[in-house]
């Protein structure tokens, strides 16, 4: 032990003294003199312990004194940076004549499912119909909810969220849900936005309503976005009071979350142009700073009507919780905008004073694909025995159709690799084929790669119709050794804090979806492509199950409806339907969007949240 830190502390004391000139290296006098073996290796550690105090967490280890560090933060530094170059090989994946046959039947039905997206955004555009835009527009002297967002937002477009949530529900359409979240750039600076359309049943809140808002206050808080209520609402539909108050993914979860972002450091701005009744008067009063327009924004917990029936008093709306009243008596609003364009211009200038450090826009320059993106819509699977090799794809997608393909002859049936999209390295998990269990433990191995390496990954989902079934010893051996692999991929997929994407391209069905990141995996974001098909098993491939035909048929039936991608995004169990075309484009600004939180100079978590006192 003692020749150990002899040598141990000789080679760092040439070290240091490579550092750090003009120290006499006293302590050398200091060990001949001791005579105690024990005290000399004290002196010695403590020594050592003292020349590499310049790396001070290794001195916290070894000393005891182990700290929570506080993490990593990306600030300017005025240094410009740039990327390892890399020379990824091209895909040169093109359009064979053996690929018309399947390309021309994916097309076909891609121009379907296009018609039907056409028809459902004519339909959100509408929002509640005619007549309650005009009573919103003249009566109530109201700006409609996208006129409202184009004033708040910088010119460019948005990423509207989940656009069709609400279409398609048991208790009728409820266009957007009745409200419109997404996230768009204020000054620059990407916010998550959460606006209610009071054109649809009033502003009143359906559950959708909730489980929209709450998956876009989810998404700010995974991505560490500042978020900005647009509020406008009737408060809480009350025949369906049991489905929105009482659980813990209900309507109370609103004002929790809000606690706790601005307790990390989230930023949250309010503008009432509208009613603010019942609960939703709490979104408002919890938010850090709030702006409210006067004569049409009002809180309070009871309207007019419910004074009149409780008292017998007539009161107006402006005189109950106007926001003269709020900004002068009670201090719920901290602006006074007489007009909304000036509540909005209020907004604007308060995301300005957010504690956020962008760099500078450079003139980027992007490789587009070698091939054109538009032949994306044959490459969309109608079903799963209509996919092509997904590399076809990719070479789509990628940044000039480069992709480093990872133990490219193992696995097979999963493809993994790098590739750059709009200029951001991603890592790339894309089905092709059944994932079996080499190609789940290649799977598994390429996560955790990319989670060490802090590489955002992008899962193109395409998963198999039905769980493999066992009609051999062989095969139930074969079967269990694929389940551990599996289980062992959706454990690196889950535990993996690395940036995650899914996009499902064609079919997203049993387990093998929670490998690929399904929503129950809690990707960043997750998108539906408009053929996709979301379900247990895939219609047409029950027969194992059902003994008869009739059985059969029924189950058919309800898969082939309930597995639609716009069953699925009515009820929002995506963040929407992308157009395949689009993917390229959606994809480069979610990357934009993830990386802003690395540009936000304090991060840490503060004890309390900002409180109204």
């Amino acid at each position: 032990m003692y020749s150990r830190v002899t040598r141990s502390l000789i080679t760092t004391s040439r070290l240091r003294s490579a550092h750090i000139s003009g120290q006499p290296q006293q302590w050398v006098t200091d060990l001949h003199l001791c005579t105690n073996k024990n005290r000399c290796v004290d002196f010695c550690i403590r020594t050592w312990m003292l020349s590499v105090s310049r790396w001070r967490p290794l001195a916290q280890i070894t000393c005891g004194q182990i700290q929570q560090l506080a993490p990593a933060r990306f600030m300017s530094t005025g240094v410009r940076r740039k990327r390892l170059p890399s020379a990824f090989p091209v895909l040169d994946e093109k359009l064979l004549p053996f690929h018309r046959h399947v390309y021309e039947s994916n097309l076909r039905n891609s121009i379907d499912c296009h018609q039907r997206y056409v028809e459902c955004a004519e339909l959100v555009r509408k929002g509640g119909g005619d007549s309650a835009i005009a009573r919103h527009t003249q009566r109530n002297k109201k700006l409609l909810v996208r006129e409202r967002l184009r004033l708040l937002l910088d010119e460019e477009d948005y990423l509207e969220l989940s656009a069709f949530a609400g279409l398609g529900l048991p208790y009728g359409d409820i266009p957007s849900a009745g409200c419109i979240t997404g996230i768009g750039k204020i000054n620059g600076l990407w916010c998550v936005f959460i606006a209610n359309d009071a054109t649809v049943k009033g502003g009143t809140a359906y559950p959708i309503t909730v489980k929209k808002q709450l998956r876009a206050q989810d998404v700010a808080i995974q991505n560490r976005l500042p978020c900005v209520y647009l509020v406008d609402s009737g408060g809480a539909f009350l025949p369906l009071q049991s489905e929105i108050f009482p659980d813990k993914n209900q309507g109370g979860r609103i004002f929790y979350n809000e606690a706790i972002m601005s307790a990390m450091r989230i930023p949250q701005v309010a503008v009432v142009c509208g009613s603010c009744t019942a609960g939703g008067a709490y979104i408002p009063t919890m938010a850090e700073e709030t702006v409210m327009v006067h004569r049409i924004g009002n809180i309070f917990l009871g309207g007019p009507p419910l004074v009149k029936a409780a008292t017998g008093e007539e009161v107006s709306p402006e005189d109950l919780g106007g926001a003269r009243l709020h900004a002068s008596v009670s201090g719920c609003v901290d602006y006074f905008a007489a007009l909304e364009e000036e509540a909005y211009e209020y907004t604007r200038n308060i995301i300005s004073t957010l504690n956020f450090e962008l760099p500078e826009e450079e003139g980027l320059i992007v490789e587009d694909p070698l091939q054109p993106v538009e032949e994306l819509n044959g490459l969309a699977p109608r079903d799963y025995s209509h996919s092509l090799d997904v590399r076809l794809i990719l070479s789509r997608l990628t940044d000039g159709s480069k992709f480093q393909e990872f133990k490219a002859r193992y696995g097979t049936t999963l493809v993994t690799g790098f590739a750059k999209i709009e200029g951001h390295l991603v890592g790339i998990v894309a089905n092709n084929g059944e994932l079996l269990y080499e190609a789940a433990l290649k799977g598994c191995h390429f996560v955790q790669l990319c989670d060490q390496r802090d590489i955002p990954l992008i899962f193109l989902q395409n998963t198999a119709p039905s769980s493999a079934t066992t009609l051999s010893l062989f095969k139930a051996e074969s079967n269990t050794n694929r389940l551990k692999a599996q289980g062992s991929m959706m454990s690196a997929v889950a535990c993996a804090s690395t940036p995650k994407i899914t996009v499902v391209i064609g079919g997203c069905h049993g387990p093998e979806s929670y490998a690929m990141c399904g929503r129950s995996f809690d990707p960043n974001f997750l998108f539906l492509w408009p053929n996709a098909r979301v379900s247990l098993l895939a219609p047409g491939h029950t027969g194992a199950l059902a003994q008869e035909d009739e059985v059969d048929t029924r189950i058919h039936k309800q898969l082939e409806k309930e597995s639609s991608a716009f069953f699925a995004t009515g009820r929002l169990w995506d963040d929407g339907l992308i157009l395949p075309q689009d993917t390229r484009k959606m994809l480069g600004n979610c990357l934009k969007i993830i990386k802003q939180q690395e540009y936000q100079l304090s991060t840490e978590k503060r004890r309390s949240p900002l409180l109204r006192i």
